[in-house]
């Protein structure tokens, strides 16, 4: 039951993109508590324009995981199923069964990313609206055109540091350049676009 109705969602989504092709933006934080916002009540941390967005749109005050990892609610967010059909169910490879950067190892870790190629991803079928997309931040899938971007930060494994994101962990702690210049391409396209927003933050480390 739950799967349909994650699937529905999917469905409802498109179809409010065809009506009016609004530009979206995924905004996806990291070690962040879902009680650490103003608009969810917390009395120290100030959050004040994403109290804006909230108080302008839709918020469901309840979401539930089954796999409370990072890599397989971002593969869920991606393809719309859980971790039971995606099978993507941990964020590395067991070391119990390979020594980690061992060539079985990476050969496991290759395997784990293909399985997001047996799924039509967001992305791709906002591709089909006439879509352009963006990935910034944390992704675990290998390159961001892996999973339908048309454009992206991630380099992917096996790239130097291409475990989780790479290049894309700069945005928001090192600017948003990649973003803005992007935004800005979509609109002298006149195209709708799909911003994955999903920085290393507030998760450590804690620099300015």
């Amino acid at each position: 039951m739950r799967m349909r109705i994650l699937l529905f969602t999917y469905l409802a989504m498109l179809s409010a993109v065809t009506a009016s092709s609004p530009n979206i933006v995924l905004i996806i934080s990291d070690d962040q508590a879902w009680t650490d916002y103003g608009f969810m009540g917390h009395p120290d941390i100030k959050t004040p324009h994403i109290d804006k967005l909230a108080k302008e749109s839709v918020l469901f005050k309840r979401g539930y995981v089954p796999t409370a990892l990072c890599r397989p609610s971002l593969a869920t967010l991606l393809t719309g199923h859980y971790a039971s059909t995606h099978k993507i169910t941990g964020n590395d490879p067991s070391p119990k069964y390979a020594e980690r950067n061992s060539k079985l190892y990476n050969e496991r870790r290759a395997q784990i990313i293909s399985f997001i190629d047996k799924f039509d991803t967001l992305p791709e079928l906002l591709s089909t609206k006439n879509y352009l997309s963006h990935q910034s931040g944390k992704y675990w899938e290998g390159n961001f055109k892996r999973a339908g971007f048309t454009h992206g930060m991630t380099r992917g494994f096996p790239e130097p540091g291409g475990r989780h994101g790479d290049d894309g962990l700069r945005i928001g702690r090192t600017g948003m350049k990649p973003i803005k210049d992007f935004v800005k391409m979509a609109k002298d396209e006149k195209k709708p676009y799909f911003l994955w927003y999903a920085p290393f933050l507030p998760h450590t480390p804690h620099n300015p």
